[in-house]
């Protein structure tokens, strides 16, 4: 368990990491701030005000979870049905605690795993799981600092003047994400071939699951789950990492 010391450790020692993470998290706030606007005019047709906007993306970051919600909020759906939707819809990233999970220090209190958890984001955990070694849960808070209030800030604002832009520039605020999160994954694939042959697999399967029968009728976070369950199962039966002790320390 970590004593006294390790934890002012965790605070001096884990600064140049802590700022670290919050340079990274810049791109993806930007990202977010312009992604979530939309998300905002969703809010806002559901009967949302801005505060309640602001505080449903302050407590769920997830796009696909948020515009399930606010579509069966505008529906009056029950209670139980909204957050039985959202579960299902955001159950991707349990797969993604679960990688990370398995990259944290053992010795790692109980209470940095919840709060690393909470804000698990496709970008976030990107950025996260691409380091090497251990996980240090202070990059991740950073990250958070700089990129979760703007998704919050971002919905708030869509919610108060999304209905006075364009649907044009709305939608084109959109690509701001995919672009950032091809700059997650487009570095280490062009240090590992395995990695990029693993990204052309997942682009042609995600393609095809939209077309083939019976697998498009499924919501996008349910194939999302299918997907990533099977190619990454795949990749670590054929191509198993070889972990290098010296790498994690």
């Amino acid at each position: 368990m970590y004593t006294g010391e390790d934890q002012n450790h965790l605070l001096t020692g884990h600064r140049p990491v802590f700022i670290q993470g919050m340079k990274d998290g810049v791109p993806i706030g930007l990202g977010y701030l312009a992604v979530s606007f939309s998300l905002g005019i969703a809010a806002k047709n559901a009967g949302l005000t801005p505060f309640q906007s602001f505080l449903a993306s302050a407590l769920c970051s997830a796009s696909a979870g948020e515009y399930a919600g606010f579509t069966l909020i505008a529906a009056a759906a029950p209670f139980l049905e909204v957050a039985f939707m959202t579960l299902i819809v955001n159950a991707r990233y349990f797969l993604m605690s679960c990688a990370m999970s398995q990259r944290v220090d053992p010795k790692i209190p109980f209470f940095h795993r919840i709060f690393m958890a909470f804000y698990i984001t496709d970008e976030l955990f990107g950025i996260a799981i691409a380091r090497p070694g251990y996980l240090d849960p202070y990059y991740s808070y950073g990250a958070f600092l700089t990129s979760v209030p703007c998704w919050a800030v971002g919905t708030a604002l869509g919610a108060i003047a999304g209905n006075l832009l364009p649907l044009r520039i709305v939608s084109a605020f959109s690509v701001a994400l995919y672009g950032m999160f091809i700059a997650v994954f487009i570095p280490p694939a062009r240090k590992n071939k395995v990695i990029a042959g693993l990204v052309v697999v997942s682009f042609t399967l995600s393609f095809c699951a939209a077309y083939l029968p019976g697998v498009s009728s499924l919501s996008d976070g349910f194939k999302t789950i299918l997907l990533t369950v099977a190619i990454s199962a795949a990749a670590s039966i054929f191509f198993p990492k070889k972990y290098d002790e010296e790498e994690d320390m």
